[in-house]
């Protein structure tokens, strides 16, 4: 039966009475920082002398200046797929920029690598490429449609030209400051891959004028226009790479010619293919 404030159980055997509720308990409990995570300070005995053990390097789990979770700094391989890792390698001015491009057309300066060493940037090596890539496609289309135009012949867009320009540009650039600067590792001689990126990058704006004039229906103006940007661009590089190359022997020579006949090679290649055109 109920009763008051209590329950009773009657003539039942084996029960406990109930007890009567004299008034309610105040039960407090002890202030906890549980409710926030993580909490505000440790408490127990797990305290901060005798917690987990970090590993050595725990700039993994530290956050970057900024505070952000995006931008914490990482260790080992995984700062290669960190964004706050190329970060500073585009955070350049306009005026950097400019003054790069300006210093790669004129090779016999040989300053780039003295100038860039500290601050070597990725920004203006992707433009370039990308802008060259744009030249060559539409000057190349520009001057096939007006060639189909004129003979009243059907004109149709080739878009292998766009994937083999960005191929070609987009390849030349990476794939061939990586192999120099695992040679340069070899004997042994000081470089640092973005700054060889850089270097190479920027080598070739010198093609985005010649792409233009490449316009001009005289093949032996093409001819001389290819070979100036492939002397240009060669030179460009070989100064600039022959003061650091140097340590590395009496090898330092063939090195040097090595990259100076490869840029011509590429002066070649962009004559036959791309310089190439017939109105």
């Amino acid at each position: 039966m109920m009763s008051g404030k209590y329950t009773s159980i009657d003539n039942q055997p084996g029960s406990v009475p109930a007890v009567p509720d004299s008034g309610h308990a105040a039960v407090k409990f002890a202030d906890s920082n549980l409710q926030t995570f993580p909490p505000s300070s440790a408490q127990g005995k797990i305290t901060g002398g005798s917690g987990p053990p970090r590993d050595a390097d725990d700039t993994f789990s530290k956050p970057g200046s900024g505070g952000s979770a995006d931008e914490s700094q990482q260790s080992g391989w995984f700062k290669t797929f960190a964004l706050a890792t190329y970060k500073p390698y585009f955070d350049v001015d306009t005026s950097d920029v400019v003054e790069r491009i300006i210093d790669s057309l004129f090779p016999f300066r040989g300053t780039f690598t003295e100038k860039t060493a500290s601050n070597p940037d990725l920004y203006g090596p992707f433009w370039i490429c990308t802008t060259l890539i744009f030249v060559a496609a539409s000057m190349s289309t520009f001057v096939t449609y007006i060639s189909h135009k004129l003979k009243h012949e059907k004109w149709e867009y080739d878009i292998n030209l766009v994937s083999w320009s960005a191929g070609l540009f987009y390849g030349y650039v990476t794939i061939v400051p990586l192999c120099l600067y695992v040679i340069l590792k070899y004997f042994s001689v000081p470089a640092g891959i973005v700054q060889l990126l850089c270097l190479y990058g920027y080598s070739l704006f010198v093609f985005i004028p010649a792409l233009c004039m490449s316009i001009v229906p005289l093949e032996i103006f093409r001819w001389v226009i290819a070979a100036v940007a492939g002397l240009m661009s060669a030179t460009f590089l070989a100064l600039n790479l022959r003061a650091h190359i140097l340590s590395a022997g009496e090898r330092w020579f063939f090195i040097v010619a090595g990259i100076f006949l490869l840029q011509l090679g590429l002066a070649v290649v962009l004559k036959v293919y791309l310089f190439t055109v017939s109105v």
